[in-house]
């Protein structure tokens, strides 16, 4: 298994804006049927406390979705969220060239272009409670607080499921 690079778009985002956060490598499963899943159970997290990051599209705009791993999202909900028609999940190559980041290693955050990102209400506790993100590699993840996630991306923090 190749380790996880511990400096990636990702943490360098965070080192910028000066949050705290922490790193935690794990055992990627390319063959999981759902990353954030294994990601959770890899690491011991309850999966509600680890957020998958999604990409999709709202009206042909490219967006970004954080919701908790053991929850999927509603299309409707999303199109809502971003004042649109029409919702749909971007094909994991599209997502790969829009980040910069490989699927299964897609992390909100230092992706190459920002684009307007939303996190599931229901997938967030409090403000100070700890959660996970990708970390910008396969078998990284990030930990910070909910917080910081939803200030550092600038979120908008609606429900998605």
């Amino acid at each position: 298994m190749k380790t996880p690079a511990k400096t990636t778009r990702a943490t360098l985002a965070l080192d910028r804006a000066g949050i705290r956060h922490s790193l935690h490598v794990y055992a990627y499963d390319p063959d999981a049927p759902r990353i954030g899943l294994q990601a959770a159970e890899a690491l011991g997290v309850a999966p509600g406390r680890v957020l998958k990051t999604l990409m999709a599209a709202v009206d042909g705009r490219t967006i970004c979705l954080l919701v908790a791993s053991d929850k999927e999202v509603s299309m409707k909900r999303v199109a809502a969220a971003f004042s649109g028609k029409a919702a749909a999940m971007l094909k994991p190559a599209d997502a790969e060239r829009l980040t910069g980041y490989h699927v299964g290693g897609i992390s909100p955050l230092g992706q190459k272009r920002p684009v307007p990102t939303a996190i599931d209400a229901g997938s967030l506790t409090e403000p100070g409670a700890d959660i996970h993100v990708n970390g910008g590699g396969r078998g990284l993840q990030i930990r910070l607080t909910e917080g910081d996630l939803v200030a550092v991306l600038k979120a908008l923090v609606v429900p998605l499921t």
